[in-house]
């Protein structure tokens, strides 16, 4: 997948990829990830225009510093994107941060969505995870070649089990780049300044943002082991949003692939849902 650029408002180089045709799906990726956290999805989703993007300072995007890194800078950034390619409105597609992006969407810029999935992510972010992603980020692997952190991730990741070990090769080509002295992180190392800030600050509250998708098709995608997304969190999302289609995936924790059977079903029925009321 080659990528496309455009240039935000303030003059950020961003990278992004739209193919195919119908219902804009616009997906957005985790803290770290980049777009191709959505290559395992995208052969099994019915016919859309899929619409991918990695934020400033990940990936192919521009670097702009730590300050810059925050949900609101990166929400504005999805607008700019479909501003940039004439699309008046769009399904989300969020995973992790990506999901708290959609929320704030969803809030500030309503009219502009069709719908939002959230992939392991709601209004309560458990500590525990936090705590977990704060031990990585912004930092290279000590394993020194793709084969070897293929090999380590396994043991590096619970939660997860019955991974094939080219999913576990995939993961490790896609999110580190080989250089010669080793692994190397596809973002912005300061990006974990912008972490730390917000992991040491109070956590706010994103019940309100989550409130703001009322009336919007919503589905959510669970990891069963998740650390980031509780039980009771999912009970109470499910709670105000009795309609809001909901797939808890076995076997994995803090994020789902997304091309597991009960990912793909909830996949398909939120886009099914997307359709139906745009035509209504």
């Amino acid at each position: 997948m080659t990528p496309q650029f455009f240039t935000t408002p303030d003059g950020t180089r961003l990278a992004y990829a739209d193919e195919g045709q119908g219902t804009p799906l616009l997906c957005l990726a985790g803290l770290t990830r980049t777009m191709g956290d959505f290559a395992y999805m995208a052969p099994h989703l019915p016919p859309c225009r899929l619409i991918r993007m990695d934020y400033r300072g990940r990936g192919a995007s521009q670097w702009t510093g730590a300050a810059s890194y925050t949900v609101p800078q990166e929400a504005q950034d999805a607008l700019a994107l479909l501003d940039h390619l004439g699309i008046a409105q769009a399904a989300v597609l969020g995973t992790s941060r990506g999901g708290l992006i959609g929320m704030m969407l969803a809030a500030v810029a309503r009219p502009r969505l069709l719908g939002l999935c959230l992939n392991d992510i709601g209004p309560v972010i458990e500590r525990q995870g936090l705590e977990r992603i704060f031990d990585y980020v912004g930092r290279n692997p000590a394993s020194k070649t793709h084969a070897a952190l293929a090999a380590a991730l396994p043991r590096n990741m619970p939660g997860f089990a019955n991974v094939p070990p080219d999913r576990w090769m995939a993961e490790a080509v896609l999110h580190y780049t080989a250089t010669g002295s080793g692994l190397a992180i596809t973002y912005d190392p300061t990006l974990r300044e912008a972490f730390l800030a917000g992991f040491q600050a109070q956590t706010p509250d994103f019940w309100p943002l989550f409130d703001a998708c009322a009336g919007l098709p919503l589905a959510l995608i669970r990891g069963a082991n998740s650390d980031l997304l509780s039980e009771e969190t999912a009970a109470e999302m499910r709670r105000r949003r009795p309609d809001m289609t909901i797939a808890e995936v076995p076997d994995r924790a803090h994020i789902p692939f997304l091309d597991e059977p009960e990912s793909l079903t909830a996949l398909h029925a939120f886009l099914q849902a997307v359709d139906s009321k745009d035509t209504t």
